[in-house]
């Protein structure tokens, strides 16, 4: 095509049983038919209720001036009375009707008081009275039969299109759907990344000259959520080239085979459109290690992912078609896919720094009305680790929060309540607690709030409230002052002392504990189980690193844990057990020197429900506890001057 504008794809028919239906048009066409016989026999008794006469009761009537008028119609009589009754008669054939009646005895006279009409059928309605009986019933049979044809044809031709690929396409010149890089933020080292591949797309003939090889595949890899499906657009949308997207898991079906017919029609129509853009999304469903155990060696996934590499192995230069493909189990695909030739050049989208996730918001911003008062800096400040989804989604809750208010406008106090739901989930209002779960939470909530500000290497705290949302009867927001990309191990042991906080301080102030911590205990120790089996941050057990049995080895189907001796098993879970206990300690020994400051917290706590950083540094203050975060402007720096 000269120039390069996909034509509009028919639609393919979905893949379906060939019988599957049949019987559900059989059934209506046969309740058609009784319908329309009912209806014929309706209409032809409604003739079988005429009032017939003979002729000789008709000449009694005419001389008896009963008779007003006759209609004749052939043979037929139509005897209107003068009463109004009506009356159908049948004269003798070859014979005219005024002689008929003379013949019966009627006179000149009565005769011509009479007033008679003749009128003579056309051929064809003539015709069509008379073979309507017959021809009728006829005509209903053969469209009953042509119906059937037609479905079982149709069951047919969906079974020889059953192995066609059903990818969506996006026209390079649609503008409703038309994505380009300025419409991806953060990610700069992959948009870098991809401008070989648009620029190859545009101008091939600059590499080709030179005997350069453009990458046949990308993959992109990153988690969920970080972009990956939007920067493929943004590259078809760059190149302006058609955009051909499915996702691996409509490569398979239960029969044998048609994943692989797919790929082949896919990769066919790919071509006879190209410079064209395929994208695979979510790979990792046709593209596993083979071998593994999993469906048998001839099973239907494995099949596809041959058809795949064929297909990809068999490009030549000048196709001009770049395979793309997305997956966030990068370690679980097969070795054969990414290998040189195939998906040679990975791409990694990782989470969205500081500044990247304020573009983010300025982007998803653009489509809904912000208020003059709006800080994005302020909220991507509070979304550490949101990938762009999350963003996405933040913005769109504001809105829904503005909408449910009837204000046309989003405020900043919608942002930061949206940044709350979409952590933690709803505010669950109806849920009360009572007076006695009230204070324990206060507590719990104030223990985990005053450790991490008393321990350096904590993060500092945001809010905290005891207002339950989600699953949780409370929270606590820390906040880093930066973003971090490596974790230390004074980092890690002051963030396990952070969520004992709560345990240790309903330990304090009640004697007892309760299931709240029970989440915070998952969480640490997770994090001091890493730090002995992965990390190696335990003296004891030294810098070795021992699988904890959560994963699968490719190309087996046990779980690769358990590859270390009894008494090792023990010393890793001694370790554990040591780090948590040391932990607890030390955040027992902040609510025993603090609790002064403890008791303030958690009875502001009780009294408003929800306080934020500002608040909490000047409790912390007023308690003889420097806040970590330092004040913004000088009218805080005084402020909290005068209260000391």
């Amino acid at each position: 095509m000269a120039n390069g504008k996909l034509p509009k794809q028919p639609k393919k028919p979905q893949g379906v049983n060939p019988l599957r239906g049949w019987g559900a048009h059989l059934l209506s066409i046969i309740v058609i038919f009784l319908i329309l016989a009912s209806a014929y026999s309706f209409v032809t008794e409604q003739g079988l209720d005429k009032v017939e006469v003979s002729l000789s009761e008709l000449a009694t009537d005419i001389s008896t001036s009963k008779v007003a008028k006759i209609s004749v119609e052939g043979n037929d009589l139509s005897i209107t009375y003068k009463d109004g009754a009506e009356k159908h008669a049948k004269k003798e054939t070859e014979t005219a009707l005024s002689q008929s009646l003379v013949n019966y005895g009627v006179t000149t006279e009565k005769l011509a008081g009479v007033t008679i009409e003749v009128s003579n059928p056309g051929g064809f309605m003539f015709w069509i009275s008379n073979l309507a009986p017959i021809l009728f019933p006829i005509l209903l049979l053969v469209f009953f039969i042509w119906m059937l044809s037609r479905q079982v044809k149709g069951s047919a031709m969906q079974a020889f299109s059953f192995g066609q690929s059903k990818a969506r396409v996006i026209e390079p010149d649609d503008p409703s759907q038309k994505v380009t890089f300025k419409d991806v933020a953060g990610v700069k080292e992959a948009k870098e990344e991809l401008k070989e591949i648009v620029d190859f797309l545009k101008n091939p003939k600059k590499f080709l000259d030179i005997g350069a090889r453009i990458p046949k595949g990308v993959l992109l890899m990153g988690a969920p959520g970080t972009g990956k499906t939007l920067l493929a657009r943004a590259v078809a949308g760059e190149a302006r080239v058609p955009f051909l997207y499915l996702s691996g898991s409509e490569f398979v079906e239960m029969f044998v085979g048609v994943g692989a017919s797919r790929v082949r029609d896919l990769f066919k129509m790919a071509k006879k459109i190209a410079p064209a853009i395929i994208f695979v999304d979510e790979i990792d469903a046709v593209g596993r290690h083979r071998g593994s155990g999993f469906g048998g060696g001839n099973d239907e996934r494995e099949q596809t992912l041959n058809q795949i590499l064929v297909e990809m192995d068999g490009f030549e230069p000048n196709d001009k078609v770049i395979i793309m493909a997305a997956t966030n189990r990068p370690d679980v695909l097969d070795p054969a896919l990414l290998r040189p030739g195939r998906f040679d050049r990975r791409v990694v989208l990782d989470l969205p720094d500081l500044k990247d996730r304020e573009e983010i918001l300025h982007i998803h911003a653009r489509k809904v009305p912000m208020f003059d008062d709006v800080d994005m800096n302020v909220i991507a400040t509070r979304t550490p680790g949101f990938s762009g989804a999350d963003l996405a989604n933040l913005v769109n809750e504001a809105a829904i929060l503005a909408a449910r208010e009837d204000r046309k406008v989003i405020t900043q106090y919608d942002l930061i309540r949206s940044v709350e739901k979409v952590m933690l989930g709803p505010e669950r209002k109806s849920h009360i607690l009572s007076l006695d779960e009230k204070k324990i939470t206060a507590y719990h909530e104030g223990g985990h709030a005053l450790v991490a500000s008393v321990l350096e290497h904590a993060d500092p705290v945001h809010k905290i409230s005891i207002i339950s949302r989600g699953r949780a009867a409370g929270y606590t927001l820390k906040l880093p002052l930066e973003e971090k990309k490596l974790h230390n191990k004074k980092a890690f042991l002051d963030d396990i002392a952070v969520g004992l906080g709560g345990y240790a301080a309903e330990e304090l102030i009640f004697g007892d504990i309760t299931t709240g911590a029970s989440n915070d205990i998952a969480n640490l120790t997770a994090i001091a189980r890493n730090m002995v089996t992965r990390y190696g941050m335990s003296e004891k057990v030294g810098p070795v690193a021992y699988d904890d049995g959560d994963s699968l080895v490719p190309g087996q189907m046990l779980p690769s844990g358990g590859a270390y001796s009894e008494e090792m098993s023990a010393m890793l879970d001694s370790e554990t057990k040591r780090i948590i206990t040391e932990a607890l300690t030390k955040a027992k020994e902040v609510l025993n020197t603090h609790r002064k400051a403890l008791d303030a917290i958690a009875d502001k706590l009780t009294e408003v429900e929800t306080i934020e950083q500002k608040e909490f540094n000047e409790l912390l203050v007023l308690n003889g506890i420097k806040p970590k975060r330092a004040p913004r402007s000088l009218d805080e720096v005084g402020k909290l001057e005068k209260l000391v």
